[in-house]
């Protein structure tokens, strides 16, 4: 059972809009992290009692960088604390991305783009980023690019290929042998279809709602071709099955 611990906030800045990058010592904790896992943040107020899932973007020795949006009233929260800030946290937590040594599509949408940044750097093989914003706002872009191709998408053309993260695949011609993809539901579904009509192997990072964060609760199921044997039923828990998932195991 994992734990909580007392973690450090070393610093934290604004990326973009509502986008920010906190880096926290975490202690050994940081050092057992995988690409595609996350961790769950405590406020203080005591109103709000449930942790926060924020997807880990890098992991650097005994610290963590968490880049996340603000979506209510708690990464609000978050997002005031400066450095030295003491705050609880439970992590690294799920299942992670496999490690392929195979030729790879990264594609990540919105605020799903943070967790493929560390995946970026620790896959062994060829590898393209493929990243799609709403505007010019282009968070973390040039870290990808430090470490292999990127095809940019923007929704409103101002930037990269007008469209999606699909268009830009087909515009700038990339091509793999499995995709590895974090992002909205809209966007999985249809990065689930591309890999199936082109016979790839194919890994998604879910995104949805968490209360515990370890599996107790059954908030955050999602439905299964397989019968989960927690309870019985064709559904999978995304904190603690997941949040990572080989393509063809969940339905969107």
């Amino acid at each position: 059972m994992k734990r909580q611990i007392e973690a450090e906030i070393l610093s934290q800045r604004r990326l973009a809009p509502e986008i920010y990058d906190m880096r926290i010592e975490g202690g050994e904790a940081a050092k057992d992290a995988r690409p595609g896992q996350f961790v769950t943040l405590y406020c203080e107020d005591g109103a709000r009692i449930l942790p926060r899932p924020i997807s880990i973007c890098e992991r650097e020795g005994t610290r963590f960088r968490l880049v996340y949006r603000i979506a209510g009233a708690g990464t609000r929260e978050f997002a005031s604390y400066g450095a030295g800030k003491k705050l609880r946290m439970m992590g690294p937590l799920g299942n992670g991305f496999p490690l392929l040594n195979k030729r790879a599509i990264l594609i990540g949408g919105g605020i799903g783009i943070p967790p493929m940044l560390e995946l970026m750097k620790e896959l062994p093989g060829e590898k393209t980023a493929v990243l799609g914003y709403r505007d010019r706002e282009l968070f973390l872009r040039d870290e990808f690019a430090a470490y292999g191709p990127v095809a940019t998408a923007t929704e409103d053309g101002s930037a990269g290929v007008r469209g999606n993260v699909l268009d830009a695949i087909r515009e700038q011609g990339v091509e793999g042998e499995v995709i590895y993809a974090c992002g909205p539901t809209p966007m999985l579904r249809a990065v689930k279809e591309y890999a199936l009509e082109k016979g790839l192997l194919c890994y998604l990072s879910l995104e949805e709602r968490m209360a515990c964060g370890i599996g107790a609760c059954l908030a955050c199921v999602c439905r299964s071709k397989e019968t989960d044997e927690h309870t019985g039923v064709h559904n999978k828990r995304v904190c603690k099955d997941g949040p990572v998932f080989e393509a063809r195991e969940v339905e969107l």
